[in-house]
């Protein structure tokens, strides 16, 4: 690409025969930022959330209670693992790492930085890159579902089954939208290559470039990784604890939390790659000229990362959980409709930039987004419709039973009851 910096690593780097033990260290560096990230993590919402609510949150178990993540692992490590007597005793097992090991592999394709010197060989600073590397992301993320789907089906319980039913629902319909979400970005960097997604952002994030995308994968982010305000798998006040109702606290659960958690990185680190220009130095860093050279893009990078995943746990402190025909709603009615057409307009101004005949592509551009106006007026008309019919009826119904006490209503005096004046006595 033109005007890429000689630092920034392509595909070409990735299939340079690299000594093992490389591979064996960037994987290494990779297991750790991961499993401190988990436990740091866990620490940083629990402060972040309590001083959102005017408490303290985590104090006694260390200096700011840094030790407590440390100390919940030792007591789920040493608490009595408990079967159900009606489990399916291998999926039970399975399952929690189901949800665990696809995190580790769809974080594999996130670059960290450029080519750096890593004890005397220049390598990219990510563990490996694909042509279709996003698609496997998305494909690691559909292969989790599985192991939600499993621990809800051999637990043998209603409400852990319900639980792994509505996952499973969850993740197809988020999964399209996010999906879709990627499109543009695919149109704009005409790869589907992290590193090279990264390098085609040199000049423009794609935050700018595609708002809208960015926008929408925000949403399908949190019904992808099932947080707050989409966290209907779980949904304690309905389902008990959904799909990880029957497994006790012990180290099943901390698999179990430990793969949601993963996710919610995976999340934040796609974000960060596709949107927010990955390791890239923000403006005016940028202008420094070795911001984007050596080990500093870690740091932008880091960064970048840690206020997403700030901007998750904000919205699980300022948010309600949704019904879940609500949640069912947005994905299918809203976010794919929406994105499909910003899908459409996009290629046609990427038409307009790439082709000589511009006229027919601006006139292509225009037919796209006047029907795109149309079809969303359309809709908004019609679903508004249904909601005063909806409120008309049930209006009719209230009425009708307060009106009729025998049918099982509540008798509730009219409205145009004559005031009579209290006559004070003599």
């Amino acid at each position: 690409m033109a005007g890429v910096l000689a630092a920034d690593p392509t595909l070409a780097d990735f299939d340079k025969a690299y000594p093992l033990w490389v591979h064996i260290v960037k994987a290494v560096m990779l297991f750790l930022f991961l499993m401190l990230g988990v436990v740091f993590g866990v620490w940083f919402e629990r402060k972040l959330i309590s001083r959102m609510q005017n408490r303290y949150g985590p104090n006694r178990a260390g200096k700011f209670g840094l030790l407590q993540s440390v100390a919940d692992a030792i007591k789920m490590g040493l608490k009595e693992d408990l079967f159900p007597r009606t489990v399916d005793r291998v999926l039970y097992l399975l399952a929690p790492v189901i949800m665990v090991v696809p995190a580790f592999l769809a974080f594999s394709i996130v670059p960290f930085g450029p080519m750096v010197n890593l004890f005397g060989v220049q390598t990219p600073l990510q563990l490996v890159d694909l042509p279709v590397a996003v698609l496997f992301m998305l494909a690691m993320g559909a292969v989790s579902v599985y192991g939600v789907v499993l621990a809800g089906w051999s637990s043998r319980s209603p409400y852990a089954l319900l639980g792994g039913l509505r996952s499973a629902a969850q993740v197809v319909s988020y999964e399209i939208a996010m999906g879709l979400s990627f499109v543009a970005v695919f149109l704009f960097a005409g790869t589907l290559s992290t590193s090279e997604i990264v390098a085609a952002q040199e000049q423009t994030w794609y935050v700018f470039l595609l708002l809208p995308s960015f926008l929408i994968y925000v949403v399908c982010m949190f019904g992808e990784a099932a947080r707050i305000p989409f966290d209907l798998p779980e949904g304690e006040g309905e389902l008990v604890g959904g799909f990880q109702t029957e497994y006790s606290s012990s180290l099943k659960f901390a698999l179990i939390m430990m793969g949601e958690y993963l996710h919610t990185f995976t999340a934040s680190g796609i974000a960060v790659t596709l949107f927010l220009g990955g390791w890239r130095a923000p403006f005016p860093i940028s202008l420094w000229e070795g911001a984007n050279t050596g080990w500093w893009p870690v740091l932008w990078f880091f960064i970048k990362f840690v206020l997403t995943f700030s901007f998750i746990v904000w919205v699980r402190a300022s948010l309600p959980r949704v019904r879940y025909d609500q949640l069912m709603s947005l994905g299918w009615k809203v976010l794919i409709p929406v994105n499909l057409a910003w899908i459409l307009l996009v290629a046609g101004v990427r038409s307009v930039v790439i082709n000589d005949s511009r006229m027919i592509s601006l006139a292509v551009t225009g037919i796209i987004v006047v029907g795109a106006l149309a079809i969303w007026m359309r809709f908004d008309t019609v679903n508004q419709r249904r909601k005063e019919a909806r409120k008309a009826q049930v209006e009719a119904e209230f009425e009708e039973l307060s009106n009729e006490p025998a049918k099982g209503g509540f008798p509730v005096p009219p409205l145009d009851l004559p005031h009579y004046h209290r006559v004070s006595r003599p």
